[in-house]
């Protein structure tokens, strides 16, 4: 299928890989696995290794949606700061989050274990937009640093040139536990460490519906799967095969491109971490292997793409490094991001179905381990799978036709305040 959308430099950087295309007939298995991306691959992967047969479908191609479309960025913890976790939830709950979602770190743990290439590098830093942004980043490293012994850098401004050569950013803290990756790569690489441990992967078949006679078919467009346990990992596609799990999130459209390599490469981000910045329609950047500026900016709450990906995000790119307005870009594309109602994750099981969706742009760590942690639950421990489970989730009001206008109005209200600061 030719995707406009996806006229990405990780498709074109990604590392050769062939898996099943065609199914016909029934199956039956211990998990039947809904998506392939980091979720689904990892949730996969980890049931595997614990023992259960597994089919994983996939309507297109492994790492087709925002697993293989992202900024590439590693931004440990959830979109709620660790102190604000501590106000809302109490020290007991918090800290159990703080040690899954800031210091448990499953995707280096699985780039390691399978030797997976996918131009992994440390280090990321968010950039405050005002010094009011500054000022909050100072004191949430504070806190990070005497309650939870976890050290992040204050940068102030005058120390940024250190990370990135624009002078937009009031200062930033860097975080030497992020970093950045190609995430088509390491989505290719899950999927190989998942056949290996005996995983059957299925590219090209959409699932259609999940029978809910004790649940326990799944019909595809040619085949149907028998299973135990389903694990829906669609994210932005959960609500055409559980219309009522689609009510949790909203669809966000983003965009990246990718320069032509660099000369100056090294000039314009000199600790090679990957940025992101303090707004809340922010923009985020990194240079891949090959020394290119992949940059992200501008969201838009129409799924319609810009006619241009390229022009539409380069005046982003210019404004933060003007030094490389005219650069040539080779790549553009985008692709949606599933956000939620207070942008955390929607993690949880009805029956013997798991879900996990509404990572809202701050996934590519999060994301491998709740696949992992799914599958401890199945396996029978499910103690920090309900950590993650218990986080609180609320649909967005207006039903099937006014939920997703009622959700711009709103996302624009932030985006508005962006600008007058």
């Amino acid at each position: 299928m030719t995707d406009p959308l996806n006229n990405s430099y990780y498709a074109a950087t990604a590392h050769d890989w062939l898996a099943d295309t065609d199914m016909v007939g029934a199956y039956v298995c211990d998990v039947a696995v809904i998506g392939g991306g980091f979720t689904g691959l990892s949730a996969a992967l980890a049931c595997a290794e614990r023992g259960f047969s597994v089919i994983l479908v996939e309507a297109e191609r492994v790492g087709f949606g925002a697993s293989g479309r992202n900024g590439g960025q590693l931004i440990p913890g959830l979109r709620w700061p660790a102190s604000e976790l501590e106000a809302e939830f109490g020290r007991e709950r918090a800290d159990a989050l703080f040690d899954l979602c800031w210091r448990d770190n499953r995707v280096k743990n699985r780039i390691a274990k399978h030797g997976i290439d996918c131009d992994l590098k440390a280090g990321h830093l968010e950039a405050a937009w005002t010094p009011k942004d500054f000022d909050t980043m100072r004191r949430e490293a504070d806190y990070l640093g005497k309650r939870h012994g976890y050290e992040t850098d204050v940068i102030a401004k005058a120390g940024m040139a250190a990370h990135i050569a624009s002078p937009l950013y009031h200062g930033g803290i860097h975080d030497p536990q992020g970093g950045h990756f190609h995430p088509l790569n390491y989505a290719i690489g899950l999927a190989k460490a998942a056949e290996a441990a005996g995983v059957r992967i299925l590219q090209g078949q959409r699932a259609n519906r999940i029978l809910d006679g004790n649940g326990s078919r799944l019909f595809l467009d040619r085949s149907a799967i028998e299973a135990r346990y389903f694990i829906d990992a669609t994210d932005s596609w959960i609500g055409e095969l559980e219309p009522d799990l689609g009510r949790y999130t909203v669809p966000i459209m983003n965009y990246n491109i990718a320069t032509a390599p660099l000369a100056n490469a090294g000039s314009l981000l000199p600790s090679n971490a990957a940025v992101a910045d303090s707004r809340f329609v922010l923009d985020y950047f990194r240079l891949s292997a090959d020394k290119r500026l992949i940059f992200g900016g501008g969201e838009r709450y129409s799924q319609t793409p810009p006619r241009d990906i390229a022009a539409f995000v380069r005046p982003f790119m210019a404004e933060v490094f003007p030094q490389i307005a005219d650069a040539r870009i080779d790549f553009g594309w985008g692709g949606a991001v599933a956000v939620t109602m207070n942008r955390l994750p929607h993690i949880g099981r009805h029956g013997n179905v798991f879900y996990a969706h509404g990572f809202s742009g701050h996934g590519a760590l999060v994301t491998t381990l709740a696949g992992e942690l799914i599958a401890e639950a199945m396996a029978g421990t499910a103690e920090r799978f309900d950590i993650l489970a218990s986080l609180p989730a609320k649909p967005f009001p207006g039903g099937k036709w006014l939920r997703r206008p009622l959700a711009t109005l709103g996302l624009f209200y932030y985006a508005m305040k962006d600008k007058l600061g």
